[in-house]
């Protein structure tokens, strides 16, 4: 019999796993349910894989369905005896500030942060009630993507709001944390001693932001009180000036539900080249409009990058990591012309390569790539809080 670790990465249309050896943390098995809703699939890689072949979720059922779904294949498979459960919780607030033990009051708590990560918190919580309801008893354990971002000074944290607001929580928590903390674990190895200096991180998928690190702790990010802030993204508007959202009330009287459907689920990508959401797909388009949210995506990243480095003061290193991140050559390239003002060059046959280090040999700055693996942070706070080693 095996003893493992379960991990749950929900997000807001796909769900990530992974099943990890207790002792060693080997890992036996990541997977993506993806297109949920939709027709949804499964894709496994891993020595369990094979146990899955064949093995469909709900092509058109929610999350809670397809959880369900997932958590009772795992439990059918032979030989495996699983010790617990860990989830990604996107909002953690101001209380969570590290991975913790969740017990009916947790999850209580939690649950009165979901205004502020409606698209997520909702189904991170759905995942933990699902794995009580089938597995009673085993123990699970929240991480949270807040929490890497609780080392900011105050005043990469604070709103221009009357100081009140802050005192009850209103601050700038940013997102991708456990992400961040994966990539921060790495980087000595790939980086050297430049891995403690001043290092941006691109964290570019579905949803983006960056931050900056400095001791490889979060000194600054560019979401804020929610996930919709930074960034331009595949669906969501990141920053934007709030008095366009009062003049969408005000003039156009859009109610306050239509102008979070558009700022949330039809703008970014989709809405800029009013054809997809995905980068790929537009990387492939030859419409106009498809290179203009290319471009301003590119334009986004590199403008944002330049106000952390103003945080940082300077740039010794540039992390790429996420879907986009790991995978397009060509929107790396967009972003560092972006940037190379600062001397920053890449080497446009390693970039194209997706190599570890894609800065040129002349580059001021040093550029990497990293494949980032949040679940592998999930497990590792499991067996830490359930003392498993």
């Amino acid at each position: 019999m095996t003893s493992a670790l379960l991990v749950i990465n929900a997000g807001s249309s796909s769900i990530k796993c992974a099943i990890h050896q207790a002792g060693t943390l080997e890992p036996l098995l990541r997977g993506t349910i993806d297109a949920i809703g939709k027709n949804a699939r499964f894709r496994a890689a891993g020595s369990l894989s094979d146990k899955f072949a064949g093995a469909s979720p709900p092509a058109n059922g929610n999350h809670e369905e397809v959880t369900a779904w997932l958590i009772e294949a795992i439990r059918q498979l032979p030989g495996l005896q699983v010790a617990g459960a860990g989830h990604r919780v996107v909002h953690g607030g101001l209380r969570f500030d590290r991975p913790v033990l969740v017990t009916d009051e947790i999850v209580a708590a939690l649950g009165l942060l979901t205004p502020l990560a409606p698209g997520h918190q909702p189904h991170n919580l759905a995942a933990i009630a699902a794995v009580a309801e089938h597995w009673p008893g085993l123990p699970q354990v929240a991480c949270f993507d807040t929490a890497f971002h609780r080392t900011q000074p105050r005043l990469a944290q604070l709103f221009a709001l009357p100081r009140s607001y802050a005192d009850e929580g209103i601050l700038r928590y940013g997102f991708h944390g456990l992400s961040y903390e994966y990539v921060a674990g790495v980087l000595p190895e790939i980086a050297g001693p430049k891995a403690d200096g001043r290092v941006i991180v691109a964290h570019l998928g579905h949803g983006a932001s960056l931050c900056a690190m400095r001791g490889r702790r979060s000194i600054a990010t560019t979401m804020a009180l929610t996930a919709l802030d930074g960034l331009m993204m595949g669906t969501r508007c990141g920053n934007i000036d709030p008095g366009l959202i009062l003049h969408l009330i005000r003039e156009r009287g859009m109610s306050v539900q239509a102008v979070e459907d558009l700022l949330d689920y039809r703008s970014g990508l989709l809405g800029v080249s009013g054809i997809s959401d995905d980068l790929r797909a537009l990387e492939a388009s030859e419409d106009p409009a498809a290179r203009e949210a290319l471009d301003l995506f590119a334009y986004r990243c590199s403008r944002e990058a330049g106000s952390l480095m103003a945080a940082l003061g300077g740039l010794d290193g540039l992390v790429f990591t996420a879907g986009i991140g790991e995978n397009s050559a060509s929107m790396r390239s967009a972003i560092c012309e972006g940037l190379a003002w600062t001397g920053l060059r890449i080497d446009n046959e390693q970039n194209n390569g997706n190599a570890a280090r894609i800065s040129a040999s002349n580059s001021t700055v040093d550029v990497f790539v990293v494949p980032t693996n949040e679940e592998l942070v999930i497990a590792r706070a499991v067996v830490e809080l359930l003392d498993l080693g």
